[in-house]
């Protein structure tokens, strides 16, 4: 993927400390406009969140936020990504560079940061911090999954694909399995937290683009 400039700052605070938002003629980028801005004509600390999570799912996918060659629902990174996601069919549209190298948890984790994101609502986006806190989590147990040794069937060329969406109880190609689970203890900073299930994480690289400023 190429280097691409944005205009996140456009949802600055106004002169006064009790307005929270800019009401303005914008020149931002469709395919990471705030959905809102179109009902409401106001931009938000949230809508510079919801244009993140449009670059997250382009992290993932590595395609642009809009590609008007695709068929019609899948033109919107933002749309399509989440048509996919809660269809649990996400790890079908990601970049094949990374399919195998991402732990199934530290996967799931980023897909549903991105997912919240880019919620049609500003008010059910999590705030820029708790984004932050997500995506190092995510990485934390990428790294434990690799240095615990942990292989599993996570995201791959062959096999089966890795579920995250929501699943249709219905649907005969989801089989129930039985599994052995290793937990690793993770710590983040002054914060403890629960430990997670390693079953089938495989030791790899964490999303190229955020470990490697060089990308891919």
């Amino acid at each position: 993927m190429g280097c691409q400039g944005f205009r996140f700052g456009l949802s600055k605070t106004g002169p006064s400390m009790d307005h929270t938002h800019v009401s303005t003629v914008v020149k931002g980028s469709f395919g990471y406009l705030d959905p809102e801005y179109f009902r409401r004509q106001q931009l938000t600390e949230k809508s510079d969140v919801y244009s993140f999570g449009v670059v997250l799912f382009e992290v993932l996918c590595a395609r642009p936020a809009l590609n008007p060659t695709l068929p019609k629902e899948e033109v919107s990174l933002a749309e399509w990504a989440l048509h996919c996601q809660k269809k649990g069919i996400l790890d079908q549209i990601v970049d094949p560079y990374l399919k195998g190298k991402i732990a199934p948890q530290c996967f799931k984790k980023f897909a549903e940061t991105a997912e919240k994101c880019v919620s049609d609502q500003g008010i059910d986006r999590p705030s820029m911090g708790d984004v932050l806190w997500n995506l190092e989590f995510a990485l934390q147990m990428q790294e434990g999954a690799e240095e615990s040794g942990s292989l599993g069937c996570g995201m791959s060329d062959e096999g089966a694909p890795l579920m995250v969406g929501k699943k249709d109880p219905n649907d005969p190609s989801i089989e129930s399995s039985t599994t052995t689970t290793t937990t690793t203890s993770i710590s983040m900073g002054d914060q403890s937290v629960a430990s997670i299930d390693s079953d089938g994480l495989t030791p790899s690289a964490v999303f190229s683009q955020i470990m490697n400023p060089k990308g891919r």
